[in-house]
């Protein structure tokens, strides 16, 4: 074991038994332990119960309530914007845009006959109609852009990613952990709400993220946590993937009960599928237009979030960024259109309301590796989690002058 390990316990190990008692002469017989914990066991619960108990004891009870009622609210409107997004998502209304372009003018077609050259791209039968160059049609251009890579569209120019890797096989993860010998009061799980946001405070509090990286092991440990895996680039794809889907809920949401912009999209759709000669269509177009209209501004929420800004959870009318008629200049405009909002919410915000859906024993498990690495990175690197003692049972045998044998057993934790 790590010989810091023992720093604590070491007072415990170099005092020498007492062999007097009263006046009376006392001796050792047999002595040892009947018990001991790690920092690891029961799937690192010891380990979280520290934290959270910590958490505590540092925020006090009116801290606990507003860091709860805080996470609450907004643990609530992205479940609700989770479920919009999978609902948008669901229909398919962007990809298959094309495919009801062209039933849409096949249906027009049958109806009356087409005026010759209205249609033709060259693309066969089922080639997709072009509206007039009078008309723009943002629709095409934003499903271009939705091809992208995601860091490529949100992350600030001239900040650079982080290229650090770890092996995770050498992590506590990875390998096969020690085991404690069981004590016997034994320990209980905690899995309250209030428990899961305390932990993921001190997370927070203590390792790094895209905007505050750690200069000891991975740089993004908080994505590292949501992600698991074993390098920044790809943790930090993980969660701009998943703020990227849960704005486009919120923002899909928005426009839907936005009379006003719903409006404005009914009457491009209607002048695009005038356009195209085919009326039928209007209403796959307008369903279309909104979906890119969300994913546009998404684009935009989620690029703020990463240079630094505040996003509202959930937005009204005048906070939106970028207009319809704007919807296909999105990559010029990428960091003209953009503001931030004072009331909103950060990154570090919406990452605990992602890191709050991450299973506990994932949660806690590749907290431990980055803690374990972060240690390893500032000069120690044989330090193991698995290998520090957190409480230990001993016990004696004594006889007091020829006469009496009696036993003495002594816990020892750290409280």
């Amino acid at each position: 074991r790590d010989p810091e390990m023992s720093r604590g316990l070491g007072d415990v190990y170099k005092r020498q038994p007492v062999l007097s008692q009263n006046g009376r002469k006392l001796k050792l017989k047999q002595s040892g332990l009947t018990g001991y914990s790690l920092l690891t066991d029961h799937n690192g619960e010891v380990f979280y119960q520290q934290i959270v108990q910590y958490m505590r004891d540092t925020l006090g009870s009116q801290g606990v309530q507003l860091l709860l009622n805080r996470m609450s609210e907004r643990e609530r409107k992205t479940q609700e914007a989770d479920k919009n997004a999978n609902t948008a998502e669901s229909g398919d209304t962007v990809e298959n845009y094309d495919s009801a372009m062209d039933k849409a003018a096949q249906e027009s077609k049958n109806a009356q006959e087409t005026p010759k050259g209205e249609f033709s791209t060259g693309q066969g039968n089922n080639s997709v109609v072009q509206p007039p160059s009078a008309v723009k049609n943002p629709i095409t251009v934003i499903k271009r852009i939705m091809k992208m890579g995601v860091l490529e569209l949100v992350l600030p120019l001239g900040k650079g990613i982080s290229g650090k890797e770890i092996n995770t096989g050498t992590l506590l993860s990875g390998r096969e952990q020690q085991k404690g010998m069981d004590m016997p009061d034994g320990t209980t799980a905690e899995n309250s709400y209030t428990a899961s946001i305390l932990f993921q405070q001190y997370l927070l509090d203590h390792l790094g993220n895209y905007t505050d990286p750690s200069t000891c092991g991975l740089a993004y440990q908080m994505e590292y946590i949501y992600g698991g895996r074993d390098n920044d680039m790809d943790n930090l794809k993980s969660v701009a993937a998943k703020l990227l889907f849960i704005r486009e809920g919120v923002n899909f949401a928005c426009l839907m009960a936005d009379t006003g912009k719903r409006a404005q999209a009914e009457a491009l759709a209607t002048a695009i599928a005038a356009g195209f000669l085919v009326p039928p269509a209007a209403v796959v177009i307008e369903t279309a237009l909104i979906l890119c209209w969300a994913f546009a501004e998404s684009v935009l929420d989620v690029r703020e979030l990463f240079a630094g800004g505040r996003i509202p959870l959930v937005k009204t009318s005048d906070q939106w960024q970028i207009s319809l008629v704007n919807l296909s200049e999105l990559m010029s405009g990428l960091d003209t259109f953009r503001r931030s909002d004072d009331s909103g919410m950060s990154y570090e915000d919406y990452l605990q309301v992602l890191i709050l859906t991450v299973p506990k024993g994932k949660k806690v498990l590749r907290s431990m590796d980055m803690i374990e690495n972060s240690i390893r990175s500032q000069g120690r690197p044989h330090f193991c989690l698995d290998s520090c003692i957190v409480a230990l049972e001993a016990f004696a045998d004594v006889n007091a002058e020829n006469r009496k044998d009696f036993q003495v057993i002594r816990q020892y934790a750290y409280e």
